[in-house]
């Protein structure tokens, strides 16, 4: 297949190439990249009949469709697919032996400073390049707007919607952790409502517990900002908004920089949405924190 000059630099999933290619697709190849994105990978290992009657067009249109993104054929696109399926339950381990395999074929000598900063470039670009300035200002407008934001990481990702947390507590009410103690949390998601928005942060090898969330979450016509990897958790076939990030390293563990450069780039739309309302509160919490003696 064809390659793109960020594809070429840093290698990708095929829902990565599915949103870089999205604004030079036709309408009815819009449809199918949705119907893929909707069900990612499942949908594309089906017959070309199935995928086209998901998407509501013709079998020649998911044709047009795969050569569009650079394919020798659907079976050349459904190759690219297994292998992505095979890279969401990688674990660190399998990534570990397939880096060691890497290091052995590598005779560029490139020390680890090197080898960390290209990677680091690669997996920027790549995230940047597929990122939808529209997805990105939906996630901001429920950040800024939604009654209540409910937030939840995974093993690691928890650092992010953490991180996420703490600054948007500073910038508008009604911004919370979801509970650990199993009975609060219960009690927080049976008050969700179509007003408030949770937000999940979901990354290889995904938790049945984020699922869990997005279901009771949709269950209660509340709307669900997904932050995952360009595998695209299993959250992403019913999330309102997706935000994926490049997470390849020069280590076995995948990378929570770039993902961290989505939540840092919500966190300033959000201040930019909330302008007046975001600096009163700020300097409401400033002037608390100074008569507390907190800092």
């Amino acid at each position: 297949m064809s390659t793109d000059p960020v594809a070429a630099a840093h290698d990708g999933s095929v829902a990565d190439l599915v949103r870089r290619s999205l604004g030079g697709l036709s309408m009815s190849e819009r449809k199918v990249a949705r119907a893929l994105l909707a069900a990612y990978p499942v949908a594309g290992l089906e017959t070309v009949a199935r995928l086209a009657a998901r998407a509501g067009v013709s079998g020649p249109t998911v044709v047009r469709f795969v050569a569009r993104l650079g394919f020798d054929g659907y079976a050349d696109f459904q190759r690219a697919l297994r292998e992505d399926l095979a890279a969401q339950a990688a674990s660190p381990l399998a990534l570990y032996e397939r880096a060691d395999r890497r290091r052995e074929g590598d005779r560029g000598g490139d020390d680890l400073v090197s080898r960390a900063g290209e990677s680091a470039r690669a997996a920027t670009a790549a995230t940047f390049a597929s990122l939808s300035a529209d997805e990105v200002e939906r996630a901001v407008e429920v950040l800024a707007t939604s009654r209540r934001v409910l937030l939840s990481g995974g093993r690691y990702s928890v650092l992010l919607a953490r991180y996420l947390h703490q600054h948007l507590e500073q910038l508008r009410p009604r911004a919370t952790m979801v509970p650990e103690p199993v009975s609060s949390r219960a009690a927080a998601l049976s008050e969700l409502s179509r007003k408030d928005v949770v937000v999940l942060f979901d990354f290889r090898r995904y938790e049945p517990q984020a699922r869990s969330l997005a279901q009771e979450a949709r269950r209660r016509h509340a709307r669900v900002l997904l932050f995952t990897d360009s595998y695209l958790s299993p959250v992403a076939a019913t999330a309102d908004v997706v935000l994926a990030a490049d997470v390849s390293s020069v280590s076995p563990f995948d990378t929570m920089a770039t993902s961290m450069f989505l939540v840092e780039t919500c966190i300033a739309g959000v201040v930019e949405r909330l302008g007046d309302e975001a600096r009163d509160r700020m300097t409401q919490i400033e002037t608390a924190a100074g008569r507390l003696g907190l800092y």
